[in-house]
């Protein structure tokens, strides 16, 4: 992660505090515990919310098999801009509220994956369940929803989508974070 990376992170935290969520980007511990908490030999094709500067990303891409499709969502424009030069491989998206008209557009059937690193708590409630029915909507059955956060607020919330199968605190990051590694129930098709 470059100077320019933390700047522009800075920035645009002190602009949208409630969106971005933290100060700085993820640790690489952070990014690690996330990108291995999937089996990504069954992953085809996978989201990352909240994309930022890319610092999880980093990772996913390294974990990720030469033919998976990913896709980054990111509001800022700036921030976007710089995803879509680091990596040109992947689309990105402005909205993950768009998730589902993305995989039409695309021709995918779903997400076998999505990673999230959108501050949900700091969002209200409306919104919060518009995200959620996204990304339930949008992960193949049996699919994986890997979301950070930096308190278990969310929880109860995110059990009534999901099954939580693993709940991960990485104290090596700022602030500390719970990473929430979930499915998405089979029987549950939206």
């Amino acid at each position: 992660m470059t100077m320019n990376d933390r700047w522009l992170f800075m920035r645009t935290f002190w602009k949208r505090p409630r969106e971005v969520g933290s100060v700085t980007p993820s640790s690489v511990y952070l990014a690690r515990a996330m990108a291995k908490a999937v089996p990504w030999s069954e992953v085809r094709a996978f989201a990352e919310l909240g994309a930022g500067t890319g610092a999880i990303t980093r990772y996913l891409d390294r974990m990720r098999y030469d033919d998976t499709a990913g896709h980054l969502f990111e509001k800022d424009p700036a921030l976007r801009r710089r995803l879509s030069e680091a990596y040109p491989h992947y689309r990105c998206h402005d909205d993950a509220l768009g998730m589902t008209s993305v995989l039409a557009r695309e021709r995918l059937p779903a997400f076998d994956c999505i990673f999230s690193g959108l501050p949900f708590f700091n969002f209200e409630q409306g919104l919060r369940d518009r995200l959620l029915a996204q990304i339930s909507q949008s992960l193949a059955p049996g699919g994986y929803f890997v979301a950070f956060q930096y308190s278990l607020q969310m929880r109860g919330q995110l059990r009534r989508h999901f099954d939580i199968q693993e709940l991960r605190f990485v104290a090596a990051n700022f602030p500390p974070a719970f990473v929430y590694v979930c499915r998405k129930r089979p029987d549950r098709m939206e």
